[in-house]
C-alpha cells in the first residue's frame, strides 16, 4: 500500500460511514506518511487503541473496495500487531507523540523520534529486514548510543546484547 494515497482514501470512507477514530501509529506506513521513506508498505500498525470492532469492519469493507478497484490491500492492513510494545517503551513516551495524519475522521499520531528509532532499530536487531527503514531515519551515533541499553536488555537471549552492539556497529558503519 501506499499511505500517502490509502490513508487519505481510508479517512473519506471513514467519514462517509460516520465513524471517527484516532490512533497511534508506528511501522514502515507512519515512517511513509513523515516523508522519510517512499516505498510501498503491507499495513498500518497500530499501537494504540486495539481498534474497536466497527473500525475493524470498516478496514475490511475499505481493503473490498480497493481490491474491486485495482488497488492492493490486505483484509488485514489494518491491525494492532505492535500493540504490546507499549509494555516496552520507556515511561513519558505519550508525551512525544507526533501528528501523521490529521483527516476529518481518522487521526494518527506516531512515536517522537528516539522511541520511533527504539522500535526500528529493535526491529532490525530481531527480525533483520529493516536497514533501509534504519538507514531513512539517519540516526545519529550520539541517537545510537542513547537507545542502545533499552535495546539490550529486551531480549531474554544470554547472547542478545552481543548481537545488538554487532548490528549496530554494523549500521553505523553505513551511515
Amino acid at each position: 500500500m501506499n499511505p500517502e494515497e490509502i490513508i487519505p482514501a481510508f479517512d473519506r470512507f471513514l467519514r462517509d460511514r460516520e465513524l471517527l477514530f484516532e490512533c497511534i501509529a508506528v511501522g514502515a506506513a507512519t515512517l511513509g506518511l513523515l516523508g522519510i521513506i517512499s516505498r510501498h508498505t503491507r499495513d498500518l500498525d497500530i499501537l494504540d487503541p486495539e481498534i474497536p470492532v466497527e473500525i475493524i469492519e470498516a478496514a475490511r469493507s475499505f481493503a473490498q473496495w480497493c481490491r474491486e478497484n485495482g488497488l492492493a490491500l490486505d483484509t488485514d492492513w489494518l491491525n494492532n500487531g505492535p500493540m504490546s510494545l507499549k509494555r516496552d517503551l520507556p515511561d513519558g513516551w505519550q508525551e512525544h507523540l507526533q501528528p501523521v495524519f490529521v483527516g476529518q475522521a481518522l487521526t494518527i499520531r506516531t512515536l517522537g523520534r528516539l522511541d520511533l528509532l527504539r522500535c526500528k532499530l529493535f526491529a532490525l536487531c530481531d527480525r533483520g529486514i529493516d536497514l533501509p527503514d534504519c538507514l531513512a531515519l539517519a540516526p545519529t551515533r550520539e541517537e545510537i548510543d542513547e537507545v542502545t541499553p533499552w535495546l539490550e536488555e529486551h531480549d531474554g537471549n544470554p547472547d542478545w546484547p552481543t548481537h545488538v552492539r554487532e548490528v549496530l556497529d554494523d549500521l553505523k558503519e553505513r551511515l
